[in-house]
């Protein structure tokens, strides 16, 4: 990733307190070429996914057709799964999205926007918004809606 890419996902990962900490977990892209297999490259990259997830942990998929949240929603959100004690992935996919199974098994489904964005500002979008939901249920002032 770029320097900035991982400067501004550190910078908003450092900000919160341990009990909304999070952790990035980096899944390798499988090579792709002009005669490359999706569908077996799909397969490969959902192994290596679904093999971070645990049975009892809350999966959000971002995926464009998912639904779209407010800021506010999404604090609302991220307050329920913290009171209920789950602990929480989100997953961000690859060129061709996220693997049919990986949806499946996601609890929900949530789209930033109806725009495609490159995977690099997705960490940086997805970190900053989970920064700004722990304000809102904070009463911090970063988020001035």
């Amino acid at each position: 990733m770029p320097d900035w890419v991982t400067e501004s996902y550190t910078e908003y990962a450092k900000r919160l307190p341990r009990e909304y900490a999070f952790s990035l977990i980096e899944i390798p892209a499988q090579k792709r070429g002009s005669g490359s297999d999706t569908a077996s490259i799909l397969k490969k990259e959902a192994q290596a996914i679904m093999a971070h997830i645990e049975p009892s942990s809350l999966l959000i998929a971002l995926d464009v057709k998912g639904q779209n949240w407010s800021t506010e929603q999404l604090a609302k959100k991220l307050q329920s799964w913290h009171d209920e004690s789950h602990s929480i992935i989100f997953l961000i996919g690859g060129p061709e999205g996220l693997p049919a199974v990986c949806l499946e098994r996601a609890n929900f489904k949530w789209s930033l926007s109806n725009l495609t964005y490159p995977h690099p500002l997705v960490r940086v979008i997805l970190s900053e918004q989970l920064y700004r939901a722990w304000t809102i249920i904070q009463n911090h002032p970063y988020h001035r809606a």
